[in-house]
């Protein structure tokens, strides 16, 4: 669709733009940070919601899901807070800091603020960012993210969140857990902002607590890994939830530096998490994973670009799903090497289990290669459980939905493994045991 043709909006598209103009007086941001919001909030004016004729939402209709748009939601105190997180359990006894957001607000009295100050990493309130001299930059988007519709929604709205700085060379002792809690109902809006310093070792837990009924989540984290870093993100979107559950990681990966990521996803009735990678550096890596699980008529999408722009870097890429009943699963990854970029390796696999005969799943990897110097493949598998696995697995006496069990465990355990971050390993697989529980 031409963004110079008027569109007939939606009405979930009218109900964000007159939410938009209502509420723009009161959302943070300088003069610089407003202009950025008004461009973005035009693009949904003229081109709508991202529906199937984008190419990336091809089967993920945003713009055919969304009947209404929850109003932003209300501000949440500490005490209802405190009472969601605890009664969610994340990862158990494993020892960590906390940072902690609330309707789309940072509540520093919750969280580890000082302690992680000791460590070198400084946590600011993403609001007070986006007041400063520099928040406008806190916004901008790379030019493979620069148009996506989802970034655009979160750019408009964005109700708050933290930017976190790690300092040059710091080893961090323990994983940060940024825990984004929804109390009651109505959209959250959220972006956060991670800067990993030359040479410093960094863990990120990503967690999603509550339900936050029929109202959006749109939550953007931004990171910026300079050279020789490292940092490791795992992703935890479980529970059942209604309304659009949508989270993107945009980075930027300096030389020889990793990005380590695992996406989690198990249980909301609609949820996409997408990726954009680029390299700015040489000599470095991203490792980016995926587990989906998905029953009844949900829909989960696990969409991401690698933009290799720079030579001599590595990426892989590895998602597993499962789907049940009339599930439907996506899984759209493209590798994107510049003309430059000569001995890049990428690799990317995708595959797919449907326990259930209506479950459906869209496989769409790419490659698009302007060098002749790499090494680039991709794979895509969709299939059914073995039975000749089942049936040895039930004649050594182990009843059959117990080794259903074992079968999934181990198909998406692979994954879970190859991400190799033990402090998270076994809370992960217990999730995958709950799930095919019931739990």
């Amino acid at each position: 669709m031409n963004a110079t043709t008027p569109i007939k909006h939606t009405q979930a598209e009218g109900e964000l733009i007159a939410r938009f103009d209502s509420a723009k007086a009161g959302l943070a941001g300088s003069v610089a940070v407003t202009a950025l919001r008004e461009a973005a909030a035009g693009q949904i004016k003229t081109k709508g919601l991202p529906h199937r004729r984008v190419e990336e939402y091809k089967y993920t209709d945003l713009r055919a899901y969304m009947k209404s748009a929850a109003p932003l939601a209300a501000a949440a105190t500490a005490a209802e807070a405190k009472a969601v997180i605890d009664g969610f359990d994340s990862y158990g006894d494993l020892d960590r800091y906390k940072l902690v957001i609330a309707n789309g607000s940072f509540l520093a009295e919750l969280s580890d603020v000082d302690a992680l100050a000791g460590e070198g990493v400084t946590v600011t309130d993403f609001n007070d960012a986006l007041a400063g001299d520099n928040g406008a930059a806190l916004l901008a988007s790379p030019k493979t993210a620069g148009e996506d519709g989802t970034i655009a929604l979160n750019t408009a709205f964005v109700q708050g969140g933290v930017v976190i700085a790690v300092k040059e060379g710091a080893e961090v002792s323990k994983p940060v857990e940024l825990i984004q809690v929804a109390v009651g109902e109505g959209a959250q809006v959220v972006r956060n902002r991670i800067t990993v310093a030359k040479g410093a070792t960094f863990k990120l837990l990503e967690t999603f607590a509550g339900d936050t009924g029929a109202g959006e989540t749109n939550t953007v984290f931004d990171y910026d890994v300079a050279d020789e870093a490292k940092i490791a993100v795992t992703r935890l979107v479980v529970g059942k939830a209604l309304g659009a559950k949508l989270f993107t990681t945009i980075a930027r990966i300096g030389g020889e530096a990793e990005f380590k990521a695992l996406g989690f996803i198990a249980g909301p009735s609609f949820v996409r998490n997408q990726q954009f990678v680029n390299f700015v550096g040489e000599n470095s890596e991203a490792k980016l994973y995926g587990v989906t699980m998905a029953r009844g008529k949900d829909l989960a999408d696990q969409t991401l670009i690698v933009d290799h722009a720079v030579p001599h870097c590595n990426s892989r890429e590895f998602f597993k799903t499962v789907l049940d009943d009339q599930a439907r699963g996506v899984y759209q990854g493209r590798i994107n090497v510049a003309p430059h970029a000569q001995k890049t390796d990428g690799e990317m696999m995708t595959q797919a289990l449907l326990l259930g005969e209506d479950a459906e799943m869209a496989n769409k990897p790419e490659l698009e290669i302007f060098a002749d110097d790499v090494l680039c493949a991709h794979g895509a598998t969709s299939g059914q459980m073995d039975e000749d696995l089942l049936f040895y697995l039930r004649a050594r006496g182990i009843p059959e939905a117990e080794a259903r069990t074992l079968l999934v465990l181990a198909f998406l355990s692979e994954a879970i493994e190859e991400f190799d971050e033990e402090d998270v390993t076994e809370g992960l697989e217990q999730r995958v045991r709950d799930w095919l529980a019931g739990e």
